[in-house]
């Protein structure tokens, strides 16, 4: 299959560690985690507590646990509820706002297709311990989770059912996967729980977690896609991804090159600069990623023009210079060479929806 966004999923080539150097996850999961026990007529705070986690946590993106500490925390959970499927529970209570910014861009995407492709990109503020990829050919769209550390199943179940839920909500009638594949073992009680949830029977002990759709329901348009609203959160999910990745100098050049791009001052010196970097250091550290400056602001640029041209108010000109072009016609020059099609006719097909 096809991996998407480009050449390289630029800031989730290799997963950001927590202070105590274990791959981590955003700690608005364990408020999620409290609410589903409450569900379950358990303490929550008593769970949290056997499992030395403290009882208030933050819904701050930097505010993390380790994958580790969430794994005893499940144990814990099982234990209370005695529910091997604890974690498809736990899915149903996980909010847009447990995932910061991330949660209310994903609300404002413009399609399905849009959605996953911009959990792909942040995908490390929700959880460090996987990385996550998307694959389109043959008319499927593939979510597949690449395990970087010991996830326990509890984690697999929650995430993939709240993936699922999350794009049910915003495509407002049925969806089904084709497929769904599990890591994890099928609990003895039986798979009954996960088709309730699914629609059909996942697939278990695969090397790779997956859900897998029809292309064509990713391509719709969503009546709560908002172009405004996911471009502002857009930019708070970077920055708070370049700060929780102070070593991923991809996330944190991007990040720079964003907020520059409009002064008219983006020239890798700058970006330097604001890294604390030489230009040699700079271009060192990207090649060690397997990228380069030139490729950040052009793949950078794709992006913002391709959230700027949903914009309806927003004419050619303006968006020529938010994307710091010093003219129209070396903007659609780039469109060009990016998307096939000028900017006006990306514009206009959009209003027609055909994209």
């Amino acid at each position: 299959m096809l991996p998407l966004m480009g050449q390289m999923s630029a800031t989730s080539q290799q997963p950001a560690l927590s202070p105590l150097g274990e791959p981590s996850v955003i700690a608005g999961y364990a408020r999620a985690i409290a609410r589903a026990l409450e569900h379950k007529g358990v303490d929550s705070a008593r769970a949290l507590r056997a499992a030395g986690l403290p009882e208030g946590v933050s819904n701050d993106p930097l505010e993390r646990l380790t994958a580790s500490q969430v794994t005893a925390l499940y144990r814990v959970c099982v234990d209370m509820t005695h529910d091997p499927y604890f974690g498809l529970t736990v899915a149903r209570f996980i909010h847009a706002s447990n995932i910061h910014a991330l949660g209310y861009a994903l609300m404002a995407s413009r399609t399905l297709m849009d959605f996953c492709l911009r959990l792909e990109r942040y995908f490390a503020i929700v959880s460090q311990g996987a990385v996550l990829r998307v694959e389109r050919q043959d008319g499927e769209v593939t979510l597949r989770f690449r395990r970087q550390t010991s996830l326990c199943g509890e984690t697999e179940d929650a995430f993939a059912a709240f993936v699922l839920r999350f794009m049910r909500l915003l495509y407002g009638k049925p969806l089904k996967p084709l497929r769904v594949e599990l890591h994890h073992a099928c609990p003895n009680d039986g798979p009954s729980p996960y088709f309730r949830e699914f629609g059909i029977l996942p697939s278990f002990g695969v090397p790779q977690s997956a859900l897998v759709f029809a292309a064509d329901a990713m391509d719709g348009p969503l009546s709560g896609a908002c172009p405004d609203l996911a471009e502002y959160n857009d930019r708070i999910a970077a920055q708070s991804l370049a700060r929780l990745s102070r070593n991923d100098v991809v996330a944190r050049a991007r990040a720079a090159i964003i907020e520059r791009l409009a002064t008219g001052d983006c020239s890798r010196r700058e970006v330097a600069r604001v890294l604390g970097l030489s230009e040699a250091s700079l271009q060192t550290k990207l090649a060690e990623r397997g990228a380069s400056y030139q490729y950040l602001v052009s793949d950078t640029r794709r992006e913002l023009a391709l959230g700027y041209l949903a914009q309806r108010h927003l004419s050619i000109t303006e968006i020529t210079f938010l994307l710091g072009f010093t003219d129209a016609s070396n903007f659609t020059r780039a469109f060009r060479r990016w998307m096939g099609v000028s900017p006006t006719r990306h514009r206009a097909e959009l209003i027609e929806g055909r994209i």
